[in-house]
């Protein structure tokens, strides 16, 4: 047997055994007791924070939340690296849109883009936050495209600004954790003040974190989608020739 295999078999081995520990150990389902519950419960309302998801992704397990921030940047890196932009202009698709969808389509923009911005800021105290929030306005964003005015959605998507503010956001993110790290000597440890318990400005970092991340989804998810946009259109263009 090579050695790579028995390193693989024993780490194959540690893993079945973490999962066999914690398996056995998992509360009953359906009973009342859940020891994460009442452990999360009281740390977020500690940190007077009433939305108990955004207390666990910005508070209690800070980190692994920049984890998942850092791999839409890279996602973002990646389809940039890997998805250069076409060498020639696109031209802009006049598909058969319905009026009825172009005026649902404007319509909705506004809306959607405040209930992205509501989502985001009010994250830490009705359900939401920065993922969920990010993705709505990105979302609001490409209405524009399935309204047929892919010129307009051009002219309001402003990709070199997107691109930066996705950058700086992840870079925010870490900004906040070393705060954390040089006044509580933790990193990403809450060192705001908390507020009062179901005003705006409450909860601490979890509040700033919740924005950084709503930024930094929202600009990332529209790079993504103009660049797979450019290339699906361009694609098209090339087939109906």
């Amino acid at each position: 047997m090579r050695a790579r295999d028995v390193i693989g078999l024993v780490g194959a081995a540690g893993v079945a055994a973490l999962f066999a520990a914690a398996f056995t150990r998992m509360p009953a389902v359906g009973g009342t007791e859940h020891l994460y519950r009442d452990l999360v419960l009281p740390a977020a309302l500690r940190a007077t924070t009433p939305n108990l998801v955004s207390s666990v992704n910005f508070d209690l397990r800070a980190m692994d939340t920049l984890g998942e921030e850092t791999i839409v940047a890279a996602a973002v890196v990646g389809v940039l690296a890997l998805l250069q932009p076409p060498r020639r202009e696109i031209p802009h698709p006049r598909g058969n849109v319905q009026p009825a969808v172009r005026f649902t389509g404007w319509l909705l923009l506004p809306v959607a883009a405040l209930l992205g911005l509501d989502v985001i800021l009010h994250g830490h105290l009705t359900p939401g936050g920065g993922f969920q929030g990010g993705v709505v306005l990105a979302t609001g964003w490409h209405l524009l495209y399935l309204a047929g005015s892919y010129p307009a959605l051009l002219k309001l998507r402003p990709l070199d600004t997107l691109e930066y503010a996705e950058a700086a956001a992840t870079a925010a993110y870490v900004l906040v954790g070393l705060a954390g790290l040089l006044l509580a000597g933790s990193f990403l440890a809450n060192v705001l003040p908390l507020g009062s318990f179901g005003s705006l400005l409450s909860a601490g970092t979890v509040p700033v974190l919740s924005v950084v991340v709503g930024v930094e989804v929202a600009a990332g998810v529209v790079v993504l989608l103009s660049r797979f946009l450019a290339h699906a259109l361009g694609h098209a263009d090339e087939e109906s020739r």
